[in-house]
């Protein structure tokens, strides 16, 4: 299951196949430059809450046991198994400067966007900070009066602990997202992220990954 999640709350939830018949690709994209002065949130680069494996195995168990599983089609990686689970979250709040040098810091690409309340509103990138500031010689400079809010992508799309790996590498290509949230089905708590180098990884193991969706 996926949902798509925003400033506002959740907006959508369901499958993969609703998520693509019913949200179109450019409605994902969302930059905003709107000059506002918010007060700067420090980053927040601890762990997130604990998650609940045994409750994730036994709903991946069931989804394996709807699926019509075959020789040739390999096993079924769940986003659990693969996922970041100490990941870099960013307060919407936070200004462009000191989001940048969380992401250098944790040398990562993308992180998380939270608000006040610890919810989920959208995923910010090193490409879409560097719309408002450059970077020479490791040294920021023009940097605008920007907060992670105004720039980054929202609504977002988030997965469940047991989606399958090919499905959420497909929402990735799709929705031009480098990073896929992944959230808790039951408190929807963000757990982890999958990354397109999860997904690499994924595939590389042995026994590999064979990629149908």
């Amino acid at each position: 299951m996926f949902s798509v999640i925003g400033v506002d709350g959740g907006v959508f939830r369901g499958s993969l196949e609703h998520l693509l018949a019913t949200h179109r690709v450019p409605a994902l994209r969302h930059l905003r430059g709107v000059d506002q002065d918010v007060e700067e949130g420090p980053p927040d680069t601890g762990a997130v809450r604990p998650h609940d494996d045994a409750r994730y195995r036994a709903a991946a168990a069931a989804y394996a046991a709807s699926v019509r599983a075959t020789p040739e089609r390999g096993p079924i990686y769940h986003a659990y198994q693969v996922m970041t689970r100490h990941v870099l979250t960013l307060p919407a709040t936070s200004r462009v400067d000191a989001a940048w040098t969380a992401l250098v810091g944790r040398g990562v690409g993308q992180a998380p966007v939270l608000n006040a309340q610890g919810r989920i509103v959208g995923l910010v990138s090193r490409s879409h900070l560097l719309h408002v500031l450059n970077e020479e010689d490791g040294r920021l400079r023009d940097v605008l009066n920007r907060t992670v809010e105004d720039v980054m992508d929202t609504p977002v799309v988030t997965a469940d602990p047991v989606s399958d790996v090919r499905r959420v590498a497909l929402v990735m290509l799709k929705y031009d997202q480098a990073a896929v949230p992944v959230v808790d089905d039951q408190t929807n708590v963000l757990v982890g992220i999958v990354s397109r180098s999860d997904v690499l990884r994924c595939v590389v193991t042995d026994p590999p990954l064979t990629l149908w969706a």
